[in-house]
């Protein structure tokens, strides 16, 4: 009995032991919690909107705001912390206080600073997003040593400096780090595994590594020193390896170099044989050897030269049968460029805006001041006949809020279609980029995607029997007037090929393939996930990416955890727009989205929605006290 009453002393005081280590450690996590918070909260921070956070509450039991805990409710497994106007820097020191986080999200915040070297002791970490904050500074080599982490979002930020030793982390299956200034070459990932991957827009420099087949150019655009596919510019072949030597003697070197001064003076004498043969076919063709050249003074032009070498080429090929392609420039009814000639966009002066998978944008400019915009068609297996024929029935179809083209020029070789420019650039720019501090509340957004949805509604229903959607529709394609009105761009410019369906709608991130062999149908219903896609950028202030940051599955994912407030941009939740208006426009946005083409809604569907939405607003704010 004895023994019996001192087992039970031993087991109650084991337990009493284990009891006071638990809360021991608890406390201390929560203390570094705090201690982290604390670093973050310094100000801009609504603190009724926080629930939690201090000594008196549990983050699980209490369910401290972006505290996510197992389903035992002791451990600590998630923290998000998105959009929450957060500043100061990361307390890593305290946060891997917490072994057993494993997802940790600072997304969409003011947070600067560097990203310390403790972050490495997040082992558990799988997990990590500190997209669009003010970090910078160089990243950490630490975060290699992450060996859980597989999903890391950097990006919108203002990293520097080399990427650590990534590749190391063999479960890594998503990098995003585009809109940094990130420099150097790009790692060699193991891109086999990869989900998503985008290093666009920062200072990477040299030969893009092997990729499988697995990402476009959208993923690498924006670092101008990088070569190699998939982006258009190759690399420079790399230098023979260097043999060993003993050393020349000086015989040996004042032979070589009497072999290379005879060599040289034949290749002078060879030159200049040719060119007094082609003097003549010089001054009419203005290029020499791909190089843009006034004749008049011997100077380069202040052409671009990428712009310049390959519309040169073109019209060379096609001077040279002149008797079987024509060369003119069909001008079609515009009298801002009449007596347009296609010699005309070769002398201008030119700026390369954007480069596409289907094309590049230039700005030319005129000496009488006219600035058109040339879009340079490439890879359309389309014959010339045909396209001149859709040129024009597009000028038969006008609509006010649909940019028509002016002219446009056709050989066997090239395709350029001719606009005026619009000086207020794109949708894009003004949600994403340049246009920063021009007013786009919540009004001017739902105002936009009427319109769009009308412009749209009217081409498809005037074009549907010719076949002709627009085929790449997308914010960039959507131009600012000078009265700030939308206006479609580029209609008709793209042709489904029902054999590789995936390489046109790749923008948008549409994988539905429609009905194989209709052509027409398959771009129709592009369309409509074109537009759907538009829609979610309106709501959300967030642009798609192929390959990086993908919109559309991110809206699906948050709406899958119930949390559809966190969708909106916030910018329009602040200035207090409706959000059972925002929740209907998402939701036409999702209709449009749908996987299956069949049951996304017409056009005209689409239009009537966006009007019925719009008006509620317009009488809300009539009738508002």
């Amino acid at each position: 009995m004895k023994m019996d009453r001192n087992s039970i002393w031993a087991l109650f005081i084991s337990v009493f032991l284990l009891h006071r280590v638990t809360n021991s450690e608890e406390e201390v996590v929560k203390r570094s919690l705090i201690k982290f918070f604390g670093e973050l909260s310094h100000r801009n921070v609504n603190r009724e909107l926080i629930r939690g956070w201090n000594l008196t509450s549990d983050p699980c039991t209490d369910q401290w705001t972006g505290v996510e805990c197992d389903s035992h409710l002791v451990s600590v497994k998630r923290i998000i912390l998105v959009g929450l106007n957060l500043t100061g820097t990361l307390d890593a020191t305290s946060l891997c206080t917490v072994q057993s986080l494993i997802f940790f999200s600072l997304n969409d915040n003011y947070i600067d600073g560097e990203v310390p070297v403790e972050i490495a002791n997040c082992k558990q970490l799988t997990h990590l997003y500190i997209s669009g904050n003010r970090f910078s500074g160089n990243l950490p080599e630490s975060l290699s040593r992450l060996n859980n982490l597989k999903k890391l979002d950097i990006s919108n930020n203002n990293f520097s400096g080399e990427l650590p030793d990534l590749p190391h982390l063999s479960g890594l299956i998503s990098f995003l780090a585009q809109h940094n200034q990130l420099r150097e070459e790009i790692p060699k990932f193991d891109f086999t595994n990869f989900q998503q991957f985008n290093v666009s827009f920062n200072n990477f420099s040299g030969p893009i590594p092997e990729l499988n087949g697995q990402f476009t150019a959208e993923s690498f655009m924006g670092n101008p020193e990088l070569c190699g596919k998939p982006l258009s510019n190759a690399c420079p072949p790399s230098p023979p390896p260097k043999k060993g030597s003993k050393g020349l003697s000086s015989n040996q070197v004042l032979a070589y170099s009497g072999y290379f001064i005879l060599a040289l003076a034949f290749l002078i004498f060879v030159v200049f044989r040719l060119m007094k043969r082609n003097k003549t076919k010089e001054k009419v063709n203005v290029v020499k050897n791909g190089a843009a050249v006034d004749s008049s003074n011997n100077k380069p032009s202040t052409v671009s030269s990428e712009y310049k070498t390959g519309l040169s080429k073109s019209e060379y090929s096609i001077s040279a049968e002149s008797s079987m392609v024509s060369t003119s420039l069909v001008v079609l009814m515009s009298p801002e460029t009449k007596g347009l000639r296609f010699e005309d966009l070769l002398n201008a002066p030119a700026e390369l805006m954007g480069r596409g998978m289907h094309g590049s944008l230039y700005k030319v400019i005129f000496g009488d001041g006219m600035t058109l915009a040339v879009k340079r068609i490439k890879d359309w297996e389309i014959s010339s006949e045909s396209f001149k024929r859709r040129m024009q029935k597009l000028d038969q179809v006008k609509h006010p809020n649909v940019l028509p083209a002016v002219a446009f020029y056709c050989s066997e070789k090239e395709k350029l279609v001719v606009y005026e420019y619009q000086q207020n650039e794109s949708l894009f720019k003004l949600l994403h980029g340049t246009q920063i501090g021009k007013k786009f509340d919540w009004g001017s957004r739902l105002g936009v995607a009427a319109t769009i949805s009308e412009a749209l509604a009217f081409m498809h229903e005037e074009l549907r029997e010719d076949g002709i959607a627009h085929g790449n529709l997308k914010s960039s394609n959507i131009l600012l007037s000078k009265n700030m009105d939308p206006c479609i761009s580029e209609y008709g410019l793209m042709e489904v090929d029902n054999q590789d369906h995936s390489s046109i709608v790749h923008a948008n991130g549409d994988k539905a393939t429609g009905h194989r062999g209709d052509g027409a149908y398959n771009t129709f219903k592009i369309d409509m996930y074109g537009l759907g896609v538009i829609l979610l950028e309106l709501l959300t202030g967030k642009p798609v990416q192929k390959n990086g940051f993908d919109l559309a599955q991110w809206v699906q994912s948050v709406l899958r955890e119930e949390w559809t407030v966190e969708v909106f941009d916030k910018a329009l939740i602040s200035e207090g727009a409706s959000e059972m208006r925002l929740v209907d426009l998402l939701q036409v946005s999702l209709k449009c989205i749908n996987p299956s083409p069949e049951a996304r809604p017409s056009i005209n569907q689409v239009a009537v929605m966006v009007n019925t939405i719009r008006e509620e607003e317009e009488r809300s704010i009539v009738y508002e006290p």
